[in-house]
């Protein structure tokens, strides 16, 4: 075997460890460096995309538009999919997509990545992603454009690719919570992220994974809203709520009075402008 080979080899491995040890910490929180937007799904509001654009650099924004979660036999419809985010003022845009993780390791497909200033990931099925970009030179390049300031977001799909856990990452069915695939990006470690939870009536699903997790926080975010995360802390945007499983509860008009299940039955939620520390798992009032 050549000193070239096992040089790559080590490469891999060590991609591989670093997104594995980022899915075990204990500590739930946002990447370093960056901002993460992640979001619930439906019809993603213009105040929600005005928020990735300034992320991005304004009028300079130069976008990564990842459709793969709703990618089936390599058909993509790249007019109308670079229209939806050029109404938004977005003019530099660059269509990616794989589901060969092969394809994702090669030098000429990271390029757009590299000189990036956020990358967008459409809704559709999770596992999809998974599948063509994790422990990839792609998805090591993610974090690198989070580390020079730039923006990651995703709706749907793309929201919950976004955590450490893959939640609905099963291949032949959204409605399992715990499926064939369970190893997110890991952009916000120690966390399992669920979508359009409140338009679906989703709001119990969660507990399916944190019965048998219980180290990890659990959020519901649900359609037209989002979190914007840095490091630690996010911040609700949107027109809905942001629901939080995190063995406690909480209210504005406080819960001496209230008659409450068993802890690790509670959630409460969040709206527009509530603050949230992911690190010490509790509101920020």
């Amino acid at each position: 075997m050549t000193k070239l080979v096992l040089q790559f080899l080590f490469f891999i491995i060590f991609l591989q460890s670093k997104h594995i040890v980022a899915q075990k910490s204990s500590i739930t929180e946002g990447y370093k460096n960056g901002t993460l937007i992640v979001i619930g799904g439906g019809k993603v509001s213009t105040d929600i995309m005005k928020e990735f654009r300034n992320h991005a650099g304004g009028d300079s924004a130069k976008i990564v538009v990842i459709p793969t979660a709703n990618v089936i036999n390599n058909k993509i419809d790249s007019l109308r999919l670079k229209a939806s985010f050029e109404k938004h003022g977005f003019t530099d845009i660059t269509i990616l997509h794989t589901s060969d993780p092969s394809v994702a390791d090669k030098d000429d497909f990271i390029k757009p990545i590299r000189e990036a200033t956020g990358i967008f990931f459409t809704g559709g099925r999770q596992w999809r992603i998974a599948d063509g970009f994790l422990s990839t030179k792609a998805h090591d390049e993610m974090f690198k454009l989070l580390d020079r300031g730039g923006v990651i977001a995703g709706s749907s799909a793309g929201a919950t690719i976004q955590g450490s856990y893959l939640a609905r990452g099963d291949s032949t069915n959204n409605q399992i919570m715990m499926g064939d695939h369970e190893v997110g990006l890991g952009f916000i470690s120690n966390i399992a992220i669920d979508q359009h939870v409140i338009a679906r009536n989703r709001q119990f699903d969660m507990f399916t994974i944190l019965k048998k997790k219980p180290e990890l926080l659990g959020i519901g975010i649900d359609e037209s809203t989002a979190i914007v995360v840095k490091g630690g802390v996010f911040e609700v945007i949107g027109k809905s709520y942001v629901i939080i499983y995190d063995n406690s509860f909480w209210s504005r008009e406080g819960s001496k009075l209230k008659q409450l299940p068993n802890k690790n039955e509670l959630f409460y939620y969040l709206q527009r402008g509530d603050k949230y520390n992911l690190r010490e798992r509790k509101v920020i009032e």
